[in-house]
């Protein structure tokens, strides 16, 4: 009887305290709160949108310009037509031929510069490049191609000179392309000798390697057999071929261990050939094994054939790098220079070919972003495919974080409001701000800006929120959302 009691007494102490909550302070939630929460907001995919620069044969820079001010002109319209474009990332070829695009202790200046292999330029051309991409906040990856010093027609024709501190033994020449040895220990050391030189001396965001490994025997003329090397290093190796694969995996290993080493921050990044099968028994390039064993960031195959193509099918490619990306990040590269070139297949004669592609990656949910093939088919603009890029990255877009953490954790911004037509906010640090609009908070917002200010007028009715991203791409908290009803 006395637990009926008991039960009866707590039953009514709960309804009355229930019945007086509406009128304790600070209980009730309005029914339009202001400033709102951010959690349902569905916010846009990040995306590294890059472009290759290409400097082998001066192809898209200098292209033959030997003066300083021409070399820096050319280079900044390129830049300051990438910004138009909402492009983020400059993939710039610095070491296209055993060679450089700075002051080098292992190799000598590139040829493509001043017309003359080793001449001095006259100017920190790297430190140049670096500094006009950072000025428009636009990443800078070093590309360098690990093993190539030069190529010729025929053996006619002698290869140049070597650099003072290259050791002849360590270089095999076939008898269209000359290579460092990638069988030798001292050519891999000597490869992650010059990523650590680089990256201690530049501020650069990444190292870019690109699919030339072993060379291809169908365009290296007659080849110099690599029998002997085999021979004195092979064991524990079931064949050949295994061990060039081996002597490609441990370069890549020692290169990653040296930037992690030595800065990083600095993130590394490789573009192989579309096929894995070629990859890995024409090239011995093991690029599913280097994505697996977290040697690489970002893997970026060149997809340069079309939606539906029997041989190299853009999508069924996507797929398969997609799948066995691992840890890495995959990119899409694309063929930015068959669109309107007569040789090319039928897709590549419209725009349309480039939006199928974009439609297939950024509805893949692993693809972090796209490269085109190669910067003055930007500037060119052939059956207005550049104008087409424009309308698809019509919008700014956040870099995903990609590498390592090694700056301090972005803070979420704070007293967001509008007045008078201008969206501020308050940041902790020498932050990037990203603000994002919602049309409808229902649906996918759109990136606005990104800013170095606390402030941006704003004339659009919908929903407003910041974030700040650091020097890692890493993105903080959403702000709370503001309106604009007016």
């Amino acid at each position: 009887m006395r637990k009926k009691i008991y039960y009866y007494i707590l039953f009514l102490f709960t309804a009355f305290v229930i019945s007086c909550k509406d009128d304790i302070p600070d209980t009730d939630t309005p029914d339009n709160p202001d400033p709102k929460p951010t959690a349902e907001l569905i916010f846009p995919k990040k995306e590294m949108r890059s472009v290759w620069i290409t400097t082998a044969w001066g192809l898209d820079w200098p292209m033959g310009k030997y003066g300083i001010q021409a070399q820096k002109d050319q280079y900044i319209q390129y830049l300051d037509r990438f910004e138009e474009l909402n492009i983020n990332t400059v993939i710039f070829q610095v070491k296209p031929m055993g060679d450089a695009f700075y002051n080098s202790p292992y190799e000598p200046w590139s040829v493509s510069i001043t017309g003359e292999r080793g001449k001095d330029p006259g100017y920190d051309v790297l430190k140049f490049l670096i500094d006009e991409a950072h000025k428009r906040n636009i990443e800078f990856h070093a590309w360098m191609n690990p093993y190539r010093i030069a190529t010729r027609a025929s053996n006619a024709t002698p290869y140049p000179a070597l650099h003072p501190s290259v050791n002849p033994e360590w270089v095999v020449s076939h008898e269209k392309i000359q290579i460092y040895n990638p069988a030798l220990p001292e050519v891999r050391q000597r490869l992650a000798d010059i990523v650590k030189d680089l990256i201690t001396k530049y501020n650069v965001d990444g190292i870019h390697f690109d699919d030339y490994f072993y060379p291809d025997p169908s365009s290296a003329g007659t080849m110099v057999s690599d029998a002997p090397d085999y021979q004195k290093y092979g064991a524990g190796y079931n064949s050949i071929e295994d061990f060039r694969r081996a002597n490609v995996d441990m370069a890549i290993k020692g290169v990653h261990d040296a930037i992690v080493a030595t800065k990083p921050g600095v993130i590394f990044t490789i573009s192989p050939a579309a096929s894995p099968d070629y990859n890995l028994n024409t090239l011995f390039a093991n690029v599913r094994k280097w994505c697996q064993e977290g040697w690489l960031d970002v893997v970026m195959p060149q997809l340069y054939q079309e939606v539906g193509n029997p041989y190299n099918d853009f999508q069924e490619r996507l797929g398969w790098w997609t799948q066995y990306s691992y840890t890495a990040a995959p990119m899409i590269g694309h063929a930015l220079y068959k669109f309107g070139d007569g040789t090319s297949p039928s897709p590549f004669q419209s725009t349309a070919e480039l939006q199928r592609q974009f439609d297939l990656t950024r509805k893949n949910q692993k693809v972090k972003g796209n490269a085109m093939y190669s910067a003055r088919f930007v500037l060119f603009n052939n059956i207005n495919i550049t104008d087409k890029l424009a309308d698809i990255y019509k919008n700014p877009a956040v870099i995903p974080f990609l590498g390592r953490e090694v700056a301090p954790a972005p803070t979420k911004p704070t007293n967001v409001k509008i007045e008078n037509g201008q969206l501020t906010w308050a940041k902790q640090g020498n932050l990037r701000s990203v603000v994002y609009y919602f049309a409808d908070v229902k649906k996918e917002g759109v990136v606005l800006a990104i800013t170095d200010k606390n402030s941006l007028p704003v004339t659009s009715r919908g929903s407003y929120c910041v974030t700040t991203i650091n020097a890692d791409n890493n993105e903080s908290e959403p702000s709370e959302i503001v309106e604009m009803n007016n």
